[in-house]
C-alpha cells in the first residue's frame, strides 16, 4: 500500500494514494529530522507536495513562545522577497488585460524622467537589469512619501546601462508596484487580491485585506532569542505599506495559501500557459557555468538531475520563507520560520533528502545565538575557550561575514551579564577579519566593559590604523574612547 499525507490545519492526516514516490519511510525520516530540530530551537511550518497532493504539511515548534502557541499550517507569517513573484505575475496579468507591454519604457508611467532612465523597460525591472541600486531609505518601515520616494529613486545614479548587467534591486520592484497601480487604477494590494488571491482562493494572503486573527500571526524572534513582535503590528502602527517595501517584500501568507498559489499556477488558473512560461523563463544568462538564473520574480535553478527548479526565498533576518518547485518531478517544498538562521533554512536540505537516498543531513543545530545565550553564565576562561572552539568548528557558515559575530558580541554586551564572553567573541572576529578596523573598535568596547583598559587602548589604536579614509562612521567614537582612556 502506498500512502500520501493530506493537508490539515493542525498537521498530518494519512490517506490512500496512487503512484507516490515519496513513501512513508522517506516522509517519516523528513518529519523526524524536523521534529528533532525543534529541540534545538527550530520553529515554523513545512509542506511537501507530490503530483499536486500534499504528503507532509505540518507546523513545528512555537509561533508564540511566551503564550505557548504552536506553529501550524494556518500560522500567518511574511514571505519576504517571494512577494516579487506576485508583483511579476500581476504585471503579466496586466499584459493579458492589454494594459501594458513588457517592452514599455518607464517614461510611459512616470513623467519628466532623467535621460538615463527613459530607456528602462518593464522587462528590465522584472529581471533586475535596469541598473537601479538595491534599496532606498532606512529599512522596510521607513515611511517616505510616495512622490519623494520616486523622485529619489529616479534621481539616483544607475549602477550600469539598462539591460547590460544584473543587479538585484528591491527598488526596481517598488517601481513595478507603482506601475501596477497606474496601469490598473487600483491600489497594489487590491489588484493582487482581485486578480491573484481571490481566483486562487487565498484568503489569508496580503498586507491588510485579510484581517487576520491576531492569535494566528507568528511572533518573530531575532536570532531566535529576542521577541520582536509581528510585522503586521508594524504595518498597523504606520497604517500603510511603505514604498520601501511595497511590491518587493512584506506580504504575509500561510503554508496552506502558498500551496493554493502553487495549484493556481500549475493549473493556469491565474495565467495562461504562454504567460506562465514567460514568468518562469530564465532571462539572465550572463553568468556562464552558473546553475541559477533570474526569470520574472523567480530564480531558476538546474537540479542535480538536470531538471528545472522554480524558486525564490525571502526574509528579514527574523522571518524566512522558501518556495521550491520542481515541475518535471512535480515536487513542491514550502517552508516558513519565525526564527531565521542558517540552521533554520531547511528547504534545500529536504530537497536533497527527497532525491538523494545516500544523503544524510547534519542535525538541525541550535542557532549560534541560542548556543551563546545558553552559555551566558559561563565565566571561566577554559569554558569560554571551549565554547569558542565549538563555534569555530561547527558554525563556519555563520562566520563568513564579520557583522554576524560582531552583532552577537554586542547582544551579549547589552545583557550586562558576561563581558568576558563578549570579549572572546569580538576577539575571534578580529582573528577572522584582522584588516577590518570596525571589528577592532568593537573589541575595544568589549575590553572597556570588562575593565581591561590597556587592551582597550591597543584595540582602539589598531582600529584607527585600519580606518578607511572616507566614510568612517565609527572613527569619531573610537577616537573619543581612546582619548577618554588616556585621561584615566
Amino acid at each position: 500500500m502506498i500512502w500520501t499525507i493530506a493537508l490539515t490545519s493542525s498537521g498530518i492526516a494519512i490517506t490512500n494514494a496512487q503512484q507516490v514516490k515519496l513513501d512513508t519511510t522517506k516522509v517519516n525520516r523528513i518529519d523526524k529530522y524536523l521534529n528533532d530540530g525543534v529541540e534545538n530551537g527550530f520553529s515554523g511550518a513545512v509542506l511537501i507536495a507530490e503530483k499536486g497532493k500534499p504528503i507532509l504539511a505540518k507546523g513545528y515548534g512555537m509561533a508564540n513562545k511566551e503564550d505557548v502557541v504552536p506553529y501550524t499550517t494556518t500560522t500567518v507569517s511574511t514571505i519576504g522577497s517571494v512577494t516579487k513573484q506576485f508583483t511579476a505575475t500581476s504585471i503579466l496579468k496586466l499584459v493579458e488585460l492589454n494594459k501594458l507591454e513588457l517592452t514599455d519604457s518607464v517614461d510611459k508611467f512616470f513623467k519628466n524622467l532623467p535621460e538615463d532612465k527613459r530607456e528602462i523597460t518593464v522587462h528590465h525591472l522584472l529581471t533586475h537589469t535596469a541598473g537601479f541600486i538595491d534599496v532606498i531609505g532606512d529599512g522596510d518601515f521607513d515611511d517616505i512619501p510616495r512622490d519623494k520616494f520616486f523622485k529619489t529613486v529616479f534621481s539616483t545614479e544607475l549602477l550600469h546601462k539598462p539591460g547590460t548587467k544584473y543587479a538585484y534591486s528591491n527598488v526596481g520592484y517598488s517601481i513595478l508596484a507603482r506601475i501596477i497601480e497606474i496601469s490598473s487604477g487600483q491600489d497594489y494590494e487590491k489588484f493582487l487580491n482581485r486578480f491573484l488571491f481571490k481566483p486562487a482562493q487565498m484568503n489569508q494572503t496580503g498586507y491588510f485585506i485579510p484581517q487576520w486573527d491576531e492569535n494566528k500571526i507568528a511572533i518573530g524572534y531575532y536570532n531566535n532569542t529576542m521577541n520582536v513582535g509581528t510585522m503586521i503590528s508594524r504595518f498597523n502602527k504606520i497604517g500603510k505599506v511603505t514604498w520601501t517595501l511595497k511590491g518587493n517584500g512584506g506580504i504575509h501568507s500561510t503554508i496552506e495559501d502558498m500551496y493554493k498559489w502553487y495549484q493556481a499556477l500549475k493549473n493556469n488558473t491565474i495565467l495562461s500557459k504562454e504567460l506562465f512560461k514567460k514568468l518562469t523563463t530564465p532571462y539572465i544568462l550572463e553568468y556562464e557555468g552558473q546553475s541559477s538564473y533570474y526569470a520574472y520574480g523567480w530564480v531558476i535553478y538546474n537540479s542535480d538531475r538536470n531538471t528545472k527548479i522554480i524558486s525564490h526565498n525571502g526574509g528579514n533576518a527574523i522571518f524566512f520563507h522558501d518556495f521550491i518547485w520542481l515541475p518535471k518531478e512535480d515536487i513542491l517544498i514550502i517552508q516558513f520560520t519565525n526564527a531565521s538562521s542558517r540552521e533554520a533554512e531547511v528547504a534545500w536540505t529536504i530537497e536533497k533528502m527527497i532525491f538523494n537516498e545516500d544523503f544524510k543531513p547534519d542535525p538541525i543545530k541550535k542557532s549560534l545565538n541560542n548556543l551563546v545565550f545558553d552559555n551566558l553564565e559561563t565565566r571561566s576562561i577554559r569554558q569560554i575557550n571551549e565554547l569558542i572552539l565549538t563555534i569555530k568548528e561547527k558554525y563556519n557558515s555563520y562566520l563568513k561575514y564579520s557583522e554576524n559575530l560582531n552583532g552577537l558580541g554586542y547582544d551579549v554586551l547589552r545583557t550586562n551579564k558576561n563581558s568576558k564572553l563578549a570579549v572572546a567573541l569580538f576577539k575571534l572576529n578580529t582573528e577572522l577579519f584582522p584588516e577590518e578596523g570596525n571589528i577592532w573598535d568593537s573589541l575595544g568596547e568589549g575590553y572597556i566593559a570588562d575593565n581591561q583598559k590597556e587592551e582597550a587602548v591597543k584595540s582602539y589604536k589598531k582600529a584607527l590604523e585600519l580606518a578607511p579614509k572616507n566614510d568612517c562612521h565609527w572613527c569619531k567614537s573610537s577616537k573619543k574612547a581612546l582619548n577618554d582612556l588616556k585621561k584615566m
